[in-house]
């Protein structure tokens, strides 16, 4: 089980590292923004974007007792112009 605690320092680093987060049934959910997540004593809520308007479609609740791992992301690939290659 991954403690609450340990999950909050992860979210406070900055700069920022995404990370994944692996549930012992499998499922993974990826945070690219600490922001999308809230961290309470024996659960998580996971907002899951529609967009990257940052605005939730939905949320997603996890036990903490269930999660089994927390894997470092790289962060998402970003848009360059050709402005800033000039």
């Amino acid at each position: 089980m991954i403690r609450a605690e340990s999950l909050i320092e992860q979210f406070r680093l900055r700069p920022f590292r995404p990370v994944r987060l692996v549930a012992s049934e499998g499922l993974r959910y990826d945070i690219y923004h600490p922001d999308s997540v809230i961290v309470l004593e024996r659960d998580i809520i996971i907002g899951m974007p529609q967009t990257d308007s940052g605005v939730f479609h939905k949320t997603v609740r996890v036990a903490l007792v269930h999660l089994v791992a927390v894997e470092d992301l790289q962060p998402p690939p970003t848009v360059s112009s050709t402005a800033d290659e000039a």
